[in-house]
């Protein structure tokens, strides 16, 4: 038995398809990452420390969905250039 060298079929459409979705998921979070800074800003700044503390967790979120996002790239990238190769 050899292995199948042609499993990675389609990895150009598969890399477009994913490098379209990771950028929304890139624009949201930075997105989020404005507006949960500014809210929490004004939070803090009127005393409602209620909704600043849910400003700072929705904050913290979208930093870690934007590190897992540009992780995810790097991650992508090195599957698809070792399908190949098994």
């Amino acid at each position: 038995m050899y292995p199948n060298f042609n499993g990675v079929g389609g990895a150009g459409q598969l890399d477009t398809v994913i490098g379209a979705l990771m950028t929304i998921v890139l624009i949201v979070a930075v997105l989020m990452i404005v507006v949960c800074a500014a809210a929490w800003a004004l939070a803090s700044a009127h005393g409602n420390y209620q909704a600043a503390t849910k400003a700072r967790t929705g904050l913290l979120v979208a930093v870690g969905a934007a590190a897992l996002d540009g992780g995810g790239i790097a991650w992508m990238n090195f599957l698809l250039g070792i399908g190949p190769n098994l």
